[in-house]
């Protein structure tokens, strides 16, 4: 079968890529990423001495001529919607800032691909890996942190291990749950496990992507010369130029499913996976962090082949691209070697190359997501954006298939063939990743249907968070392509979490709808009344009218996050926020106060009011009664039995039965075997 034919054959079996979500240097949503990438935008920061002595930075090391004031860095990314996830105040300061955006970034992609985020299919997986962060070391040696929540805690809350288990747990997602780590290759590794396994039938959904926030603060760093870091704060990868990478943040998550369960049950499928191949260099180069050819281009060919074409097929090669002299060179080389192959008599094969670290920095254990993410987004725009700041490309290049992007261009199809590209992501000690993307299937034409009155319903948990989302589905409802009416509702009423804040309005059309959007966003709700309408204002399970036709999910605003800043631990500097005073426990008898100020603390009530709460109604969990329980015992020499924090009675009724088994001499004898156990895991 010729590369043409197979192309256009039967995609079975490949993966769809049916949604997205991610946050980049100066992109807090894709939309943005996608405009600063089709514009050549550099997302690089450039700090000023003031910004980086506020962020804690060094005084002495700033002056140091060899320090460079520039990063990659991620906006917000202490920010953090707590409740929305069922973390309290407390919990919410010692979640390590990367499982923070992650887990918004999860529920995100999940909307975009239709589906609710606490409702999502069943056999969900997640594959996803992050990077060494300021907050995990700081939070791992800071005894004062582990006396008040528990050193199991601040491991379970910080540890880049529990990255996918926490998404798996918060959202519900019953299939596999593994956090991957590569290195700098982490993330396109992810997303190649979770195509294995979606192919394998080992999940029918799968979360896959990657999160890189070694500090929410302000910061850049030395340069030492013949280091990978660049001397002057910008990345030009493939250049003459070129003297080294800049470090960077970001998240992406992409969700995936089989291409054919994708097309039958109606996903907004943005770009198809053909093949994927991970390999490792062994001992074939000179060092442990260098790179090695033979590998890079095996890795390359491998996924080809798994995708049943020629690696000469490709239109466009996303690389690693880091800017240093020494990786560019030998994936310049293993690139040129692999992308050669079966080439035509002639050898002629002119295929695009970039970089989006040009852009946004080195972004670590999320590279690989933000290169994928970067690839559909010009996939599905028929664009290829310019790898920036580059002047002299390499000479070598001349007598490669590959040619860097520098300039916006459209991005044709060849004859009789999709567009199709490749992305290669390389991780420090080895591990190669390739993937091989092809454009999404034509989606058919929707059949017409009448101009009846449609509900559409809309939530969120704060008065602002709804009259943001109704006004960012009014402006997606003004677009050219905006879907049809029905395929909106269908996707307002089966892929969002209905939350306590509720409107909804009634319309015929997508203009009408816009409008009554735009006026419900600005105080004006809807003033015509539906029945449904008013089920789901007051909350209740509603039996939606069927809707017109074959419905389908469509693309649609992600809901807002609205978070508070919960601040990052750091090892130097003032802290990024100062943690919140306990309230003072109530009146009563000394010993009474003593338990309630435990109570208090360990739960991070508001004060006394707090105490008419259930123990599971304020927030807590397994572990916060192990270590309430542990600190009871130490501190006040009280043995408190598990069971009592499981009893449906107000932290109040159970604090006053706290002190009577004080008093009265109780105690559980099984309770220390716990508590050993529980120590003995941490």
């Amino acid at each position: 079968m010729t590369t043409e034919e197979s192309a256009q054959h039967d995609l079975e079996p490949a993966v769809a890529v049916v949604g997205m979500s991610g946050r980049f240097p100066g992109a807090p949503d894709l939309d943005t990423y996608w405009a600063n990438l089709r514009d050549g935008v550099c997302s690089l920061s450039a700090f000023t001495e003031k910004e980086l002595l506020a962020d804690g930075a060094d005084p002495a090391e700033l002056r140091n001529p060899a320090y460079v004031p520039a990063q990659g860095h991620l906006a917000d990314a202490d920010r953090f919607e707590a409740e929305l996830f069922g973390f309290n105040r407390t919990e919410a300061a010692a979640l390590d800032p990367q499982h923070r955006v992650l887990l918004e970034t999860a529920w995100s992609a999940l909307e975009d691909a239709g589906y609710a985020p606490l409702n999502a299919p069943s056999r969900t997986g997640v594959y996803v890996g992050g990077s060494p962060t300021e907050h995990a070391l700081a939070a791992g040696t800071d005894p004062a942190l582990a006396a008040s929540i528990g050193a199991l805690q601040v491991r379970i809350l910080t540890d880049r291990e529990f990255l996918a288990p926490w998404i798996s747990y918060r959202l519900g997602l019953d299939g596999p749950s593994m956090t991957v780590q590569t290195a700098c290759s982490t993330s396109l590794t992810a997303v190649h496990l979770a195509v294995q396994a979606l192919l394998l039938g080992e999940c029918d959904t799968a979360l896959a992507g990657g999160v890189a926030i070694g500090t929410v603060r302000r910061q850049g760093y030395v340069h030492y010369q013949g280091g990978i870091f660049s001397p002057d704060g910008r990345c030009r990868p493939f250049d003459e130029k070129a003297a080294g990478t800049v470090p960077g943040s970001g998240v992406g998550v992409l969700v995936l499913r089989r291409l054919e369960d994708a097309l039958a049950d109606g996903d907004p499928v943005r770009a198809v996976i053909r093949g994927t191949a991970v390999t490792n260099d062994g001992a074939g180069k000179v060092g442990f962090t260098a790179p090695g050819v033979d590998q890079q281009t095996a890795a390359i060919t491998e996924a080809w082949a798994a995708a049943g074409l020629e690696p000469s097929a490709a239109q466009y090669v996303e690389a690693h691209g880091t800017g240093t002299e020494l990786g560019d060179r030998i994936e310049l080389e293993a690139a040129s070697a692999a992308f050669t192959a079966g080439a035509g008599p002639d050898g002629s094969v002119a295929i695009a190359l970039g970089s989006v670290k040009s852009n946004i920095g080195h972004a670590d254990a999320a590279a690989g997501a933000a290169a994928l993410i970067k690839t559909v987004l010009m996939l599905e725009h028929a664009t290829l954006a310019p790898t920036v700041d580059v002047t002299s490309p390499v000479a070598a290049l001349a007598d490669s298939p590959l040619r860097l992007v520098t300039e916006t261009r459209p991005w044709p199809r060849r004859p009789d063939l999709p567009r199709l590209a490749g992305v290669t992501s390389v991780g420090i000690g080895g591990t190669n990743v390739h993937v091989v993307v092809q454009e999404a299937p034509a989606r058919g034409p929707r059949a017409e249907a009448g101009a009846h009155p449609t509900v559409l319903p809309l939530s969120a948990r704060t008065e602002p968070q709804l009259a943001l989302v109704a006004s960012r589905l009014a402006a997606r409802l003004r677009e050219a392509d905006a879907p049809a009416l029905a395929d909106v509702a269908h996707t307002l009423r089966t892929g969002r979490v209905g939350m306590p804040v509720r409107a909804y309005v009634v319309a015929a059309g997508a203009q009408e709808a816009s409008d009554r959007l735009m006026a419900l966003a600005e105080g004006h709700p809807d003033s015509v009344r539906d029945p449904s309408g008013e089920v789901w204002l007051r909350g209740e399970e509603v039996a939606w009218s069927a809707l017109d036709g074959e419905v389908r999910r469509v693309r649609l605003p992600a809901y807002p996050f609205a978070g508070e800043s919960h601040g990052a631990l750091t090892l130097r500097g003032p802290a990024a926020q100062e943690p919140a005073e306990s309230a003072a426990p109530p009146p009563g008898s000394e010993l009474e106060a003593e338990v309630a100020g435990l109570v208090v603390e360990a739960l991070d009530l508001d004060g006394p009011a707090g105490l008419e709460k259930t123990y599971f109604e304020a927030g807590g969990d397994s572990l916060t009664a192990v270590h309430l329980a542990g600190r009871l015992r130490d501190e006040l020499d009280i043995d408190v039995p598990i069971q009592l924090f499981l009893e449906p009675i107000t932290l109040k009724e159970m604090t006053i039965r706290i002190v009577e088994i004080k008093e009265g001499g109780g105690a559980d004898g099984a309770l220390d075997a716990l508590l050993a156990e529980f120590e003995a895991e941490s």
